[in-house]
């Protein structure tokens, strides 16, 4: 087994993904524009995406070690590959929503899939946490170069063209190189395969078994906070740089770039960092600088006038200032994954990413719904203020994970799940 080429593999995967599910901000932009389609029901993109995403993680999770992790890869890939060949040729808002639904029920399967990879080529939890890192870290150069893709197909002077369509063919033909690739590469799952398993059925009893350890609680409840504050910035900002900052359609998107550069920069160098330092301090650190960022930049983005010439040198600060809270929002969600997946032997890797995949949806369309309310009920700039809640509420959780953690409440290395 070629340890490279799974890695390889791993990160284009990753990496075409991050494009996908991290355009749901850019196409909620556009489908106002381009559909005339109010906030509120735009919003719920992401929900196509996110509940889907936490359906399939719930039902099939558990069962992807018998299944095999190379065969989800492949089905993730031909899913999205059609679906995203429908949306140029069937152009609508509906079509829209069945893209997300379609990405949505294939990250389940490549999520599960990815990390459960991991462990089978980290040979220790050092090794695990920056291959985790590197791998989120490349997600995010995904997520970077989606806005300059999706930005470049995007027609400022006519909101309403369909021309960003065409970016679809591009990321089509991605996923059938990146299929091509996952097929010629050999997997050795034989140590995911779960010991004296009696079948799905029991798989799945054996997951939510899982889900009643203190620490798991904890750490999934985490999860769900990060993921809330994460894709309420990053759905929004788009159309917060539109309507609040009053940059153009497109330099809107590319702006939001930086928020992807910063998460990316954090994550592919939280691996030397959280080698050498203790895990806590550093994610509790970073969860104060969050709450900080939001505190100096929001005030900044108050009484903007519309400027027809606008450019990067003449964008009002807050454009640039706001976007760095991707930085001391890096290290957070691979290092709390890394902690709790080293902890736990090969096969189970798949229900507890399992569980984390569904947390990880819900807080991300809980956190998109609730934005999109207030932005279209109130206004933007109370909308990110709100962000402040569960940054406070994530570094309060943060700490009981510490403690579940210190406490030693979880399935040791070399026991079964029922162990106690």
């Amino acid at each position: 087994m070629n340890n490279r080429r799974i890695l390889l593999a791993l990160f284009l995967i990753y990496f075409v993904f991050a494009i996908l599910l991290n355009s749901v901000g850019t196409v909620i932009l556009q489908v106002i524009n381009s559909y005339g389609v109010d906030k509120t029901s735009a919003s719920v993109l992401e929900g196509f995406k996110d509940l889907p995403i936490a359906a399939v993680s719930f039902l099939v999770a558990a069962s992807l070690p018998r299944f095999g992790y190379k065969k989800a890869m492949l089905a993730a890939l031909a899913i999205v590959a059609c679906a995203t060949l429908a949306m140029p040729m069937l152009p609508g808002f509906a079509t829209a929503k069945l893209l997300f639904l379609c990405v949505g029920v294939a990250f389940a399967l490549v999520k599960v899939s990815v990390y459960s990879s991991i462990g089978l080529v980290a040979q220790d939890p050092k090794q695990h946490a920056g291959i985790t890192n590197m791998l989120e870290g490349f997600f995010m150069v995904g997520v970077l170069s989606a806005y300059w893709i999706f930005g470049f197909f995007i027609d400022s002077s006519n909101p309403a063209s369909l021309g960003w369509l065409n970016v679809y063919w591009l990321l089509s033909g991605l996923c059938a190189a990146t299929f091509l690739l996952v097929l010629f590469t050999r997997f050795d799952e034989h140590a995911a395969a779960p010991p004296h398993s009696r079948g799905p059925a029991s798989d799945f009893v054996e997951m939510l078994r899982l889900f009643m350890r203190p620490l798991v609680c904890v750490f999934v409840l985490t999860a769900f906070l990060y993921v809330l504050v994460e894709q309420s910035v990053g759905t929004w900002l788009p159309t917060f740089n539109n309507e609040i900052l009053k940059l153009p359609a497109a330099m809107s998107v590319q702006v939001t770039s930086i928020y992807a550069a910063c998460l990316a920069l954090g994550r592919l160098s939280a691996g030397v960092v959280m080698r050498r330092l203790n895990w806590f301090p550093v994610l509790a650190g970073c969860m104060l600088a969050m709450g900080a960022t939001v505190l100096l930049a929001l005030p900044l983005a108050r009484g903007i006038a519309h400027d027809p010439n606008v450019g990067w040198s003449t964008a009002p600060a807050a454009a640039f200032l706001f976007p760095m809270i991707g930085l001391f929002m890096a290290p957070i969600y691979p290092g709390i994954n890394s902690v709790m997946l080293s902890s736990l032997p090969r096969h189970q890797h798949a229900p507890m990413t399992g569980l984390l995949v569904i947390f990880s949806a819900l807080g991300g369309t809980t956190g998109s719904l609730i934005t999109g309310y207030v932005f279209g009920r109130y206004n933007g700039h109370f909308a990110f203020y709100l962000t402040l809640v569960p940054i406070m509420l994530m570094l309060v959780s943060l700490w009981f994970f510490k403690r579940q953690v210190e406490f030693k409440s979880v399935i040791p290395a070399n026991a079964g799940i029922h162990a106690e």
